[in-house]
């Protein structure tokens, strides 16, 4: 995809999309992240609480380079309209101000609002791959289906107690309650999982961590040509609990009962299954398939590791 013009040129004038509904970047943060990028140029805020309105601020950029500001889900919009307006080859900086920033962490995004802002003036365009499923639908980071899903709901809860462990701890509640999904699971057409065997979880992942640090798929990567697939068929509450533990000390790819695969397409069928998408909720499912599309879109990083 060809690049387009986007806040990676020295100078450029730059529009900030903060999302008003998701509650996560504060006013000092981003007030922090403002002042720094206006010292190198000429800075304008758009606060949306829709995708409609979304859609009309970056379908209206009129050469100002895109900068999003929030977290995942914030990033997972601005990516969807950018898309819908044809504009992915724009290079887009991000303000990682959510409180999960999964892939914000991945691509080594400072958190500090200031340090970000000077990436967004002055980083390297680093493309990215794309997740796009077959209901027009787009993830940046990770999707993750079943008690995934469920996990992704109670972590939004638990957060502000539990932090980086409120998704596994999510997990473990979610799942003692569940009785597991009949999935098929395809990846590039060879199932991986049958509905005979209850699947406690799927997730298809382009990160490495979900939920605000929780490394699903550690050896993910957003740029390599390659969705992670992990496939959890942990039965009975104890499996669970201990599935649970190993998630969260990072040791769940060891078990038995977890299957770690790779590929370009993944195909989930079966039971209707809840799905999280880069953090949002989405309506229960039959069928769904992602294709992987490599290089698709493009973020500022730092040019230099810590920089």
């Amino acid at each position: 995809m060809p690049i387009l013009p986007g806040c990676d040129d020295p100078g450029m004038a730059l529009l900030v999309v903060v999302n008003r509904s998701a509650g996560t970047a504060d006013d000092e943060a981003l007030d922090a992240a403002l002042a720094v990028l206006r010292e190198g140029t000429d800075v304008e805020v758009a606060a949306t609480a829709d995708a409609g309105e979304l859609d009309r601020v970056l379908a209206g950029l009129d050469g100002r380079g895109p900068v999003v500001a929030g977290g995942d889900g914030s990033l997972h919009a601005a990516v969807a309209a950018l898309d819908r307006a044809g504009a992915l080859g724009r290079p887009l900086g991000v303000l990682p101000l959510g409180t999960g920033n999964d892939l914000a962490q991945a691509l080594g995004l400072p958190l500090d609002p200031a340090a970000a802002a000077r990436v967004v003036l002055g980083g390297t365009v680093r493309p990215l791959d794309l997740l796009r499923d077959d209901a027009g639908g787009i993830v940046v980071n990770a999707v993750h289906a079943g008690v995934g899903a469920e996990a992704g709901e109670r972590a939004h809860r638990l957060k502000d107690l539990l932090g980086a462990v409120a998704y596994p701890v999510g997990a473990a509640v979610a799942g003692v309650s569940s009785p597991g999904w009949r999935l098929r699971v395809a990846v590039d057409g060879a199932a991986v999982a049958d509905p005979d065997t209850p699947v406690l979880m799927a997730g298809v992942c382009n990160g490495p961590t979900v939920g605000g640090g929780t490394a699903l798929a550690p050896d993910a990567r957003p740029d390599d040509g390659l969705a992670d697939v992990v496939v959890v068929t942990a039965t009975g509450p104890a499996a669970r609990a201990a599935f649970a533990a190993a998630l969260a000390a990072g040791r769940h790819a060891e078990r038995d009962d977890v299957l770690v695969v790779r590929g370009r397409e993944v195909t989930l069928s079966g039971d209707a299954v809840g799905l999280d998408a880069d953090g949002e909720l989405q309506d229960p499912v039959t069928a769904r398939t992602w294709r992987l599309e490599p290089a698709a879109w493009s973020v500022l990083v730092p040019s230099a590791p810590g920089r």
